[in-house]
């Protein structure tokens, strides 16, 4: 199922990974699609394993959803294999262009919410 993902149910994982269990209605805000496409989305994605959805007791109506484990794999592998190729292409750069271009990724990272990067010993990029 991973590989058959659309770009926007893609999305809906990551806003599930980075800020946990939410109700539809605020996932359909978050991605700007009516409640009824974000429903739609959702019974896709628990149909194929990735998200889990519930009513809760006080309120039957709310529809919640959060992520199972092979959608937070799903989401985990597919952001290490886009920061490796963004690691092997700004490795890749002049030394002298990499400061400014990392700095411009991680301000695009933040503000789309992008899960946080596992810390690690950073590679030595001779600059």
């Amino acid at each position: 199922m991973a590989e058959s993902l659309t770009l926007p149910q893609f999305r809906m994982l990551v806003l599930l990974h980075s800020r946990g269990a939410m109700s539809l209605s605020r996932l359909a805000e978050h991605l700007a699609v009516n409640p009824s496409t974000a429903m739609r989305m959702l019974e896709r994605l628990a149909a194929a394993g990735m998200v889990v959805r519930d009513t809760r007791p006080e309120d039957r109506r709310e529809v919640r959803a959060a992520l199972t484990e092979q959608g937070a794999r799903t989401v985990a592998g597919a952001t290490e294999r886009r920061r490796e190729e963004i690691r092997r292409i700004v490795q890749a750069m002049p030394a002298r262009q990499r400061t400014g271009l990392v700095q411009a990724l991680r301000a695009f990272a933040e503000a789309g919410a992008e899960p946080a990067a596992p810390h690690r010993q950073p590679e030595p990029l001779g600059w």
